[in-house]
């Protein structure tokens, strides 16, 4: 999960707080002038001395709020950024103290949502995409901590500003589906895929997602069968077919599966997948030479499959060729990620 949120991450805090607007152009404080240039360390230091004796510090309170946070710190950053909240925002207009309010709150939402306390992050996003509705980036944190923190109405609502639908349509229960699929959420993905299909039976992709979840659940005649609803709905999809044909390895049914493979091939020559399950069925039909060729193709396509490796170096194992299987199975080792069953 964190690995998948990296990117997010770091588009997240590269987007977030403008440059500290001092209140008075007349004269900036020491501490101000320190924070403006990055000196972050110094501004902690002189500042955390003072906080004893004046706990109720607005300025210092946010000084050193946003010094921590931009340290990424966000454990000591959120106290004082929360301080700054409840001290409250009293000034008129588009004031610095203002904005520097709205910052605060802003970069509470990212703290919470980077360290993985959703519920707590999602009032403060929505107050922060209501200051900022046109950006993409708070929105889909919003939308992300909703989901993570099972409010999926919230979420909807942040999906469907961002991609321009109404929030109670069957396309907005169709793109939280696809997000809920991201984290690993899929119980919750297929309420709104089956709400989605409920308002909109022919809506594309919905039948897909609700396949592949079916399949990945190891109910494989379901999963077959949504499938191919998709498929009357689009037959260009190349993922639908590669997933039947998935399913149908699972069952063993090794022709059936060649079949369907082979129109995800011809319909996107250019995805590994594919031509992995068919060197795997082709081996299983002991048709070795067409094995060899499928796996050659994947794995000029996705040269670090560990899978594609190891079931070559069957098909060499079975053909005799000693030397070339164990260069197959030496590479296989070294890879990184586990074979999905190569042997059932």
């Amino acid at each position: 999960m964190k690995q998948r949120h990296f990117f997010l991450l770091c588009l997240l805090l590269a987007c977030t707080a403008a440059p500290l607007r001092a209140q008075s152009s007349a004269q900036m404080s020491e501490e101000r002038a320190l924070f403006n240039a990055g000196r972050y360390d110094e501004v902690i230091q002189k500042l955390s001395a003072s906080l004893a004796s004046a706990p109720n510090d607005r300025e210092i309170a946010y000084l050193l709020g946003m010094a921590w946070y931009r340290k990424r710190d966000y454990p000591r950053a959120i106290p004082q950024l929360q301080k700054v909240i409840r001290l409250g925002n009293e000034a008129p207009g588009d004031s610095p103290i203002v904005r520097e309010y709205f910052e605060c709150q802003q970069a509470l939402g990212l703290s919470h949502y980077l360290l993985g306390q959703m519920a707590e992050a999602v009032p403060y996003l929505e107050q922060t995409v209501n200051r900022f509705p046109n950006n993409n980036e708070l929105i889909y944190a919003l939308g992300m901590a909703s989901i993570q923190s099972r409010q999926p109405d919230k979420a909807r609502a942040a999906f469907g500003r961002m991609f321009r639908v109404e929030p109670n349509s069957a396309a907005a229960h169709l793109l939280t589906a696809q997000m809920m699929i991201r984290v690993e959420m899929e119980d919750a993905a297929d309420v709104e895929l089956k709400k989605a299909l409920e308002k909109d039976q022919r809506l594309p992709q919905a039948n897909y997602l609700l396949g592949q979840s079916a399949i990945y659940k190891g109910l494989y005649d379901e999963g077959i069968a949504l499938l191919e609803k998709e498929l009357a709905l689009n037959p260009n999809n190349a993922m639908a077919y590669y997933k039947i044909g998935d399913a149908l390895t699972r069952q063993l049914k090794w022709d059936e599966a060649i079949a369907q493979l082979q129109k995800s091939v011809w319909l996107n020559p250019f995805y590994s997948g594919p031509y992995i399950l068919l060197g795997k069925s082709y081996l299983k039909k002991k048709e070795l030479s067409n094995a060899e060729g499928m796996l050659r193709r994947a794995i000029q396509f996705d040269p670090n499959n560990k899978s594609a490796h190891y079931i070559l170096g069957q098909v060499y194992q079975q053909l005799g060729r000693t030397e070339e299987a164990k260069r197959e199975f030496a590479i296989a080792d070294k890879l990184q990620g586990n074979l999905e069953n190569p042997d059932k």
